[in-house]
């Protein structure tokens, strides 16, 4: 991935349409698509998981019965194959033997017949269904009728159960996928209503009973409510609701009825976002990915070439048998479809998208899990990300004569009337309700603070200018924060020092970071020098920059790439809408707790729906997981069938050792591939290692 444009293979397998060529299993349209455009191999799975489409489960019925029926279909040419078994080991007749497992055969190869002729037609001809029913095909021609029965059966058995555990990998994506509800409960003349979700305007008001799901992102007019938001945040702890409170659409009412004024229309609402996200991520293929596209569309032609020669060569040339020689091609033939690699990789990329959404981290695309895997350097912004973003008073230092209860008491009446985020801290806390009255001749010094007539004296509440300009010498604390100095009737009283306190898990974060062996983690703030170089001690982080402007920011990061590796990637985590710019510019840009925003979802790669740093942790140890299982699975398949088509090559290898080459080793890809689906969102340190 280049660093000057990592985009550029975003959308490059598209055609603009949104699912034509999304391409194998991560398409999150189904899989009407899902090989036909990008292995060459012609698998016919093009019904096989629509009910993952995003349409809710009108599917599902159809493809039920789709599998039902070609269970029913392998029972019965199991029970013909085993027939013909028996009568050729009887060395019964062959008019006896040939119609049993002719009769198999009819079962269950009539549509890869027909997906073989289809592709002949379109002109792909070069697909596994061509390659399963020539191979099956010669084998009746030469006589061995048990085998040219058994590749078929077989190969169907093995389909057959790769879609079986396909329909299981998709139940993480079907989880998301699903919590758009279909109904809204809107109020219209005094009674709720049920409509489409679609047809609420923004200022309608909806009613949310217990146990349903919010339909529409909007504000609670009346009510309280637990609300489990797990199919958002991944968080398993509810959280509480009630009247002025935001309440985002997907979230589940736990308990008490909650009357909401809708802010958002269906399309723009959280779960809409979030589904959005998810289908559109296929479009974003990792390298594994295109890799095994451009190899199997160049792979699967050779070795049929190969095979004719095989076929033919020998006895040409080299006075060989022919009927030996064919029987040795239609064996190379079979073993040589690459469907264990171009089922199994996008599958494991699907898996890690799917796993990483659970754990509460939605990543727009497989190209960025692959970036995430190779992170090399982490920047962090300050406020919001590594801290709460809520000023807080952290000390009280009054001067002799003064007393903290008395100095906080003469700042909360001074800052009575602002609304500066500073004034509010004071104010909560001192804790007490300030009388009005109590208070005049109330004046803002811009840049420098206040100054008021609290009861019959003078009070001045600000920083260091403001003291200056009073004429009046002040000691500096040690403490880290933001430095409010108050004065009472011309004389230094004190200074309260007001600091962001730092978010349970940001150290847990950086410690988890600097095991799983990330070489550098920055913070770019615009915060005070003293401010931020006390939270990067505090978190033991490896470099800080503060009192940046959005663009010195940039710089900062610019900076950071000339050191980059070549093999690694830069992430930032922000808020993604103060850091929009970097968010950009990083190779992958992750928005904290912004998953209400339009601009973070825009301009970040993932987004982290909670305000926990901690779960990028849990998404870089997925991508690893993710990464190791897709190399295990090149290297595994490609290794198997050169193996096996060296043995067919040679005559070593019959059609029963060519159906496992095939079947066998893409059921053990698949399965593989599926481990990253079983992956713990709830065993953070077993994910790490």
């Amino acid at each position: 991935m280049e660093h000057g444009h990592r985009h550029e293979h975003a959308h490059e397998e598209t055609c603009g349409c949104g699912h034509k060529h999304a391409h194998e299993e991560s398409c999150g349209c189904g899989h009407e698509h899902a090989h036909e455009e990008s292995c060459g191999c012609g698998h016919g799975h093009e019904h096989e998981h629509g009910d993952s489409c995003g349409c809710g489960h009108e599917h599902g019925g159809h493809e039920d019965a789709e599998k039902r029926t070609m269970l029913i279909r392998l029972i019965a040419g199991g029970v013909l194959f085993s027939g013909g078994l028996v009568a050729h080991f009887c060395k019964a007749p062959l008019y006896v033997e040939l119609p049993l497992f002719l009769a198999c055969y009819g079962v269950v190869a009539y549509d890869v017949i027909l997906s073989a002729v289809r592709g002949i037609l379109h002109g792909k001809v070069f697909g596994e269904s061509f390659l399963m029913t020539v191979s099956s095909i010669g084998a009746f021609i030469l006589g061995e009728y048990p085998e040219g029965a058994a590749v078929m059966l077989l190969y169907q058995l093995g389909e057959w159960l790769t879609d079986l555990a396909l329909d299981r990998s998709h139940d993480s994506i079907r989880a998301i996928l699903d919590i758009r509800p279909d109904t809204a409960n809107v109020l219209r003349n005094g009674a709720a209503e049920t409509v489409d979700p679609a047809s609420v305007a923004i200022g309608d008001t909806i009613v949310i009973r217990p146990g349903e799901r919010v339909p529409l992102d909007g504000v609670i007019l009346s009510g309280a409510s637990a609300l489990d938001t797990r199919a958002l945040t991944g968080e398993s702890v509810p959280r509480a609701a009630r009247e002025g409170d935001t309440v985002l659409s997907g979230c589940i009412a736990l308990d008490g009825m909650l009357t909401v004024r809708v802010e958002k229309t269906f399309g723009e609402s959280t779960a809409s976002k979030i589904i959005r996200m998810v289908e559109e991520a296929s479009d974003r293929k990792t390298p594994a990915e295109r890799f095994i596209t451009k190899f199997a569309r160049s792979y699967t032609p050779a070795v049929v070439g190969a095979a004719v020669l095989l076929a033919v060569v020998p006895p040409l040339l080299f006075h060989g048998v022919w009927v030996e020689w064919i029987r040795r091609a239609l064996v190379f033939l079979v073993i040589s479809c690459p469907c264990a690699l171009v089922i199994s990789i996008p599958l494991a990329v699907f898996g890690g998208l799917g796993a990483a959404s659970r754990a509460g981290v939605l990543i727009k695309g497989g190209n960025f899990l692959e970036a995430l895997n190779r992170a090399h350097t982490v920047v962090f912004d300050k406020t919001g990300t590594l801290t709460e973003g809520v000023f807080s008073v952290r000390h009280v230092l009054p001067e002799p004569g003064f007393t903290e209860a008395a100095l906080l008491r003469y700042a909360a009446a001074a800052e009575s009337f602002s609304t500066h985020p500073i004034a509010m801290s004071i104010r909560t806390a001192y804790g007490e309700a300030v009388d009005p009255a109590s208070v005049s001749d109330y004046a803002e010094h811009g840049g420098e603070g206040v100054s008021a007539s609290v009861g019959s004296h003078t009070v001045s509440v600000g920083n260091l200018r403001l003291m200056q300009r009073l004429s009046l010498s002040v000691s500096e604390p040690d403490e880290a924060g933001t430095r409010v100095f108050v004065a009472v009737d011309g004389q230094y009283a004190g200074c309260i020092v007001i600091a962001d306190a730092l978010k349970p898990d940001s150290a847990q974060t950086v410690r988890a970071l600097n095991a799983l062996g990330i070489r550098r983690q920055i913070m770019l703030t615009g915060d005070a020098k003293p401010v931020a170089d006390a939270v990067a001690n505090e978190l033991g982080l490896d470099g800080v920059s503060s009192e940046l402007l959005p663009d010195q920011k940039l710089e900062a990061v610019e900076a950071l790439y000339e050191t980059l590796p070549k093999t690694g990637t830069l992430l930032f985590l922000g808020d993604g809408i103060n850091d929009a710019p970097v968010l950009k510019r990083a190779d992958v840009g992750v928005a904290m707790g912004a998953l209400g925003s339009d601009a973070a979802i825009e301009a970040a790669d993932a987004v982290i729906p909670s305000d926990a740093p901690s779960k990028l942790v849990d998404a870089i140890a997925i991508a690893r997981k993710t990464h190791r299982i897709t190399v295990q699975n090149i290297v595994f398949a490609l290794a198997m069938k050169a193996i096996f088509l060296l043995l067919g090559a040679l005559g070593l290898a019959n059609l029963w050792v060519a159906v496992f080459g095939d079947v066998g080793v893409m059921l053990l890809a698949v399965l593989n591939a599926m481990r990253v689906f079983r992956l713990s969102i709830t065993a953070p340190d077993r994910l790490r290692r």
